[in-house]
């Protein structure tokens, strides 16, 4: 193999190289999409603090939705009075969807909060109900363990759990 054939045998190796650390790179800054859903971080979101939420359901005014996993659940509990739908139903978002919709008895307008972890999750959750129609969903982006950008969250804010019963 000649000089030049085995310097551009390197190049194309380089070349191939970069185009995949280029593709591995865009899909962990852009995130995988499943369909039409793609991550859902949104300036558009209504936020809600951890603390607003919970004095909202105290007065009946919101639905609180936990959508983190049911180990996530048996492991921290829950936050009082939400409602347990998981993101991860194993027959997909649209029976995600399907089963808020059922939980808010087919109010669209009805206030739904969505909460997970750290607001990952929930901003996922949020794209999913506007886009299936609903019109008054807020996002608890500090979550349970709290969000840097956000707040400390929902257990660090102390505020009430409860287990979870049937998890």
């Amino acid at each position: 193999m000649t000089r030049l054939a085995r310097r551009n045998g390197l190049f194309a190796s380089r070349r191939r190289f970069l185009g995949v650390a280029v593709a591995v790179l865009l899909l962990g800054v852009v995130g995988p999409s499943v369909g039409d859903f793609v991550r859902a971080q949104s300036a558009e979101q209504r936020h809600l603090q951890a603390d607003k939420a919970a004095e909202m359901i105290g007065r009946n005014a919101l639905m609180l939705v936990d959508v983190r996993s049911p180990r996530e659940w048996r492991d921290t509990g829950i936050p009082k009075s939400a409602r347990t739908v998981t993101i991860h139903d194993p027959e997909g978002f649209v029976a995600f969807v399907e089963k808020i919709v059922a939980a808010s008895d087919g109010d669209l307008n009805r206030p739904v909060g969505l909460i997970c972890a750290a607001g990952v999750r929930s901003s996922y959750a949020y794209k999913l109900l506007q886009e299936r129609g609903f019109t008054n969903v807020y996002n608890v982006t500090e979550g349970m363990f709290g969000n840097p950008n956000y707040g400390p969250g929902w257990l660090k804010r102390d505020l009430p759990i409860e287990p979870c019963e049937d998890c």
